[in-house]
């Protein structure tokens, strides 16, 4: 690369003055060449008159020996400063070290020192106005959720390795690296032909960083969670298998000034034995008090753990004592209701456990090897049959062991037929066995499809929440009236709990439900017959939550407004230089006060009433329920907190997935704030630049290709 005539590629001619420069003469007993006087030394540029091209044919030709000379390529020079001085030959022959910056040119001497040039460039002004002009681009996505970050590690006079060690920092926290990954030598290697002045970090120096980076986002993530006016919780526990203790994550979730739903972990801490209800309730209060948010609390999800019901109620008591909860704290406990889908199911698939298995333990044989999946292919072929995959699924994900047997049920006449060329294999469903199976993911179909609605967490879920739990129920409901005595049995159990957690009327969802214009009422009318024997009391109740809920909102909304007048009036009389018991003397005092007072007086009709007499908002072309955001509805409308609870506690969950990977066996020594800066550090890193976290590879299903024949 040509930087200003420093150097010149050996294979291109030199024009000008015919010097070539990173050249030297291979001449062990310095005789002159050319009529030149010339002996090479240490780190210094050779430079020799290009022969024309009658002596170049004559030297080719070997027409004088004494006239031959061999090349040899010169040590390439390692001192950075000659990034900033070119060598040049003067018209006398003498070398100097000329300055790209200032052009100002230093001598060479015989032993090479570079420690004259530096001192030059640390007084050199125009090199360092140079330095001072250098731009580092910073690109934000076009998804990302914050304004533009200034750098948290400013850059130096020199290079900006401030500025590389926090992207790097970044990328070991949203990714979760190893710190040992910035030791690696092909990392270096890598880093190095990018950024030639990249310099080798320690394990110890990116620790201190990603730590420093943490804390910087921790305050940053303050400033939004202060500026929210509503904040909801969900909560879970965790072991980790190799550490052998368990920790306890925190998620809070709110809807920033944007209109925006955000999700962030706000604390992952290890909860020492013996973990009782106490143990979760002071640790999630410490969490609150750490966040300064303990006042702006709504709601908490978690799931049905029995220690978990104590804790909340722990935590209602003290809440109530400090101050008042919504409709009374009947909106603060929330179960998770993936969970209590998961229960249900679970009861569901316990019923024919024994043809999971066979059909998991055949998939597995067919797999093994390449000749089985081609005679099963084969097999397949015969029976007409055009599907080419089945899947293996994770044993402790209902959702995947569900497609397994939706792609097994494909095959089923493939069975019989592949046991004729694998006298092997005995993983053989009976006819009733499959009719079994289809019963059963006809019903499961409907609870897979309501999981993954209501388990989302970068959208709004708690007004979805209604509409999925009748279509489960009206499902239960068809299931106990079927003829077939299978599907009876199976049903009866999972409405026992279905009845144990959703019996009762379920504020949260229903309230949710309301506030979404699509639904308002008319909803909660439609479904409630279908859920609860007692719905007219039902519908009754979730007017009255409504109305007490308005009121709160109107008294919050009161209280800003007199504090506002009063600051406004404090103000006002500061500018025009008056005390206390000074008087305006004029009307505009006394209608102020009227203001204050008129301006609080309830219309005899409320908004509430107002967007209830309405009718659903129904948007033109909508084809579905993920064609439409509440949320940017009710931001012209100016109401959010109830859209932004959080119905299930998938959040948290999934925040221990980034927890195996961050503790594998290599690193359980990992101390409990370090593993607590990198799962906070790198949620929060993601979300600023709006980076999704992977899964972790087991926790895929494995996909079976069967190969053409």
């Amino acid at each position: 690369m040509d930087d200003g005539g420093s150097t010149t590629n050996l294979l291109s001619p030199n024009k000008g003055m015919g010097v070539v420069t990173g050249v030297g003469i291979d001449n062990p007993s310095s005789q002159s060449i050319h009529g030149m006087d010339h002996t090479t030394t240490p780190n210094e540029e050779t430079t020799s008159q290009i022969p024309n091209e009658n002596e170049s044919v004559r030297e080719k030709n070997n027409e004088t020996d004494e006239d031959e000379v061999q090349l040899t390529r010169k040590r390439k020079k390692t001192s950075k400063v000659w990034d900033d001085f070119v060598v040049v030959t003067l018209r006398d022959g003498k070398k100097k070290a000329e300055c790209k910056h200032c052009k100002s040119r230093l001598a060479i001497t015989g032993s090479g020192p570079t420690s004259s040039y530096k001192r030059h460039l640390n007084s050199c002004i125009p090199h360092k106005q140079s330095l001072k002009n250098q731009q580092i681009l910073n690109f934000q996505p076009s998804g990302c959720d914050v304004d533009f970050v200034p750098p948290l590690i400013g850059p130096d006079t020199k290079y900006d390795e401030n500025k590389m060690r926090e992207a790097i920092a970044n990328w070991i926290l949203s990714t979760e690296q190893p710190f040992a990954t910035v030791e690696d030598v092909m990392f270096v290697k890598m880093m190095k032909t990018t950024t030639p002045l990249f310099e080798k970090l320690s394990r110890v120096t990116i620790t201190s960083d990603c730590f420093k980076v943490y804390e910087h986002e921790k305050k940053r993530l303050k400033a939004l969670t202060k500026a929210a006016s509503k904040i909801s919780l969900t909560t879970d526990c965790w072991k980790s298998s190799h550490q052998k203790i368990e920790y306890m994550v925190i998620t809070a979730h709110f809807v920033d000034h944007n209109w925006r739903l955000q999700k962030r972990v706000l604390r992952f801490v290890h909860v020492p034995p013996p973990r009782t209800a106490v143990d979760i309730a002071d640790g999630i209060y410490k969490c609150l008090q750490e966040w300064e948010i303990k006042d702006k609390i709504f709601t908490i999800s978690v799931d049905n753990a029995a220690y978990n019901d104590k804790a909340l109620r722990r935590l209602k008591e003290t809440f109530s004592h400090v101050r008042k909860l919504s409709c009374g704290g009947r909106l603060f406990h929330i179960r998770c209701c993936a969970h209590i889908l998961n229960l249900l199911v679970k009861d569901g698939l316990a019923i024919i456990d024994h043809i999971i298995g066979d059909v998991r333990e055949g998939i597995k044989y067919i797999n093994n090897s390449e000749g089985r999946r081609l005679n099963f292919s084969k097999a397949a072929h015969q029976m007409q049959i055009r599907d080419r995959k089945l899947m293996l699924d994770v044993p402790t994900r209902w959702n995947s062991t569900y497609d397994m047997l939706c792609m097994a049920l494909k095959f089923k006449d493939a069975f019989p037929r592949y046991a004729e060329y694998e006298p092997h294999f005995h993983h053989l469903p009976t006819d009733e066995d499959w009719e079994n199976v289809q019963s059963v993911c006809e019903i499961l179909k409907v609870f897979k499809v309501c999981t993954n609605i209501i388990s989302g967490s970068d959208y709004p879920t708690a007004n979805l929440y209604l509409i999925e739990v009748f279509r489960v129920k009206q499902t239960l409901d068809k299931g106990s009236l079927s003829t077939n005595d299978f599907i009876r049995d199976m049903v009866k159990k999972m409405k026992e709990k279905f009845d144990k957690y959703w019996g009762e009327c379920h504020l949260v969802m229903a309230i949710a439900s309301v506030l979404d214009p699509r639904f308002k009422m008319k909803l909660v009318e439609f479904c409630f017959p279908t859920l609860y024997q007692n719905s007219d009391e039902n519908i009754k109740e979730v007017k009255n939550a409504l109305y007490e809920m308005y009121s709160e909102y109107l008294e919050m909304h009161d209280t800003l407004v007199r504090e506002s007048a009063t600051h406004g009036s404090e103000h006002e009389r500061n500018v025009l230089g008056l005390n206390e018991g000074t008087s305006l003397g004029s009307g505009w005092e006394a209608f102020g006060e009227f203001i204050k007072t008129a301006d609080l007086e309830r219309p005899e009709k409320s908004e509430l009433d107002m967007y209830l007499e309405e009718g659903v908002y129904r948007e033109k072309g909508q084809t579905g329920m993920e064609s439409f955001n509440a949320l940017e509805w009710w931001n012209v409308h100016k109401l959010k907190d109830v859209l932004a609870i959080p119905i299930s506690t998938v959040a948290s969950e999934a925040t221990f997935s980034a927890g195996g990977r961050v503790i594998d066996p290599y690193r359980a020594s990992l101390g409990s704030d370090t593993v607590q800066m990198l799962i906070c550090g790198g949620d929060w890193i993601r979300q600023v630049h709006g980076v999704k976290k992977k899964l972790k590879k087991e926790e895929f299903p494995i996909e079976v290709l069967l190969p053409e024949t």
